[in-house]
């Protein structure tokens, strides 16, 4: 997870919080969270990247739609980051 930008890891969360969404769904939520609009040239080879490094698998819904799903890898990188910020950032003992 070291080495994705902040951008990417969204994307992680987002997938993983989705049932297999498909690209426009998670530029959506990208531009709810973001509070402006993603582009397609940013969104598309961050997604290939996420799949290039096995985080993600792209799957196809219909001859247009691409849909993606978080892999175990990619939950296990999510996991550890968590880990890793819970270290630093623990509210409950305050």
């Amino acid at each position: 997870m070291y080495d994705l930008t902040g951008f990417q890891r969204d994307l992680l969360y987002v997938i993983a919080g989705q049932d297999e969404p498909h690209g426009l769904a998670i530029k959506d939520e990208l531009e709810d969270y973001y509070e402006k609009e993603i582009h397609h040239g940013r969104l598309y080879p961050n997604l290939d990247d996420v799949v290039d490094k096995g985080l993600v698998e792209k799957g196809t819904k219909d001859r247009r739609t691409n849909v993606y799903s978080i892999t175990r890898r990619g939950r296990r990188e999510i996991e550890a980051r968590r880990e890793w910020e819970d270290q630093y950032v623990d509210f409950d003992h305050e």
